[in-house]
């Protein structure tokens, strides 16, 4: 066996050990993840990253009456559900960006929760907001961005050692193959996650006392949004909004069973 193989076998027998050598169960989703980094990180991450972000998209709103809307909704979602029982519960806090052209909602690890005016100009009700705003928080308490990091090092970890392996000085692009299979990956991970946060977002608001089936109406304006040429749900790491509303009926049956 070539040396420049066994040094790939050696990086990929590494990239895999550091991913699965650490692993936690999440107390609000109850699953294992493989996440290297503390919640405390993630808390400093996210205050690190938040002023830019802000920057970006045009600064922040405070003092208004809307702001103040965005503030209290997200609140009551934590004091009032799930995520107030995580180490994250203290530090969440609620921002309303002063970008009136592009409908987003995002939020960065460890609490820092943002929607942009345009978004909120949208919705039709309080209800909306909570949906919007609970699958948010369902991303920071499921830890989505660290779990993702953890993906994408493991991702470029295994390309990285493939692309040794396969590597043909006589053709370049050799290690193209590699790259789309990591492209992929991460792809399918972003949809789940995204279902995931639609399923906690609905847990979320009924113990909130939020009417869920609102989130199902975000669903209508976010297809609305994104017109006729919105991009195929196998591209994006977004589910098409159609069967993102199939899965909020079904995470509204399963917790209204459990009598959440």
């Amino acid at each position: 066996m070539s040396p420049t193989i066994l040094i790939a076998l050696a990086m990929a027998a590494f990239t895999l050990f550091k991913y699965f050598g650490n692993s936690v169960t999440n107390d609000i989703t109850g699953e294992t993840q493989h996440i290297s980094m503390s919640p405390d990180q993630e808390i400093a991450m996210g205050l690190q990253s938040a002023p830019q972000m802000i920057s970006e998209m045009g600064g922040e709103v405070r003092g208004t009456q809307a702001d103040a809307k965005v503030k209290a909704v997200g609140q009551r979602l934590v004091q009032k559900g799930d995520a107030g029982r995580t180490v994250y519960s203290g530090d969440f806090n609620f921002h309303l960006l002063a970008d009136n052209q592009t409908i987003n909602a995002f939020a960065l690890p460890g609490g820092q929760v943002f929607i942009t005016a345009a978004l909120l100009s949208k919705l039709e009700n309080e209800d909306q907001l909570a949906g919007v705003i609970g699958h948010e928080i369902g991303h920071v308490v499921a830890r989505h961005s660290a779990e993702k990091l953890a993906q994408m090092e493991l991702a470029q970890g295994l390309t990285g050692a493939v692309t040794m392996a396969t590597y043909d000085p006589n053709q370049p692009n050799s290690g193209y193959m590699a790259q789309v299979v990591a492209n992929m990956l991460q792809l399918k991970y972003g949809r789940d996650q995204e279902l995931q946060a639609d399923d906690l977002g609905v847990r979320f608001m009924m113990q909130a006392g939020y009417e869920p089936e609102q989130l199902i109406g975000v669903m209508e304006i976010l297809k609305q949004a994104s017109g006729p040429s919105r991009t195929p749900e196998f591209q994006s790491t977004h589910p098409d909004p159609e069967n993102r509303k199939e899965r909020i009926q079904a995470a509204i049956a399963k917790y209204r069973g459990q009598g959440k």
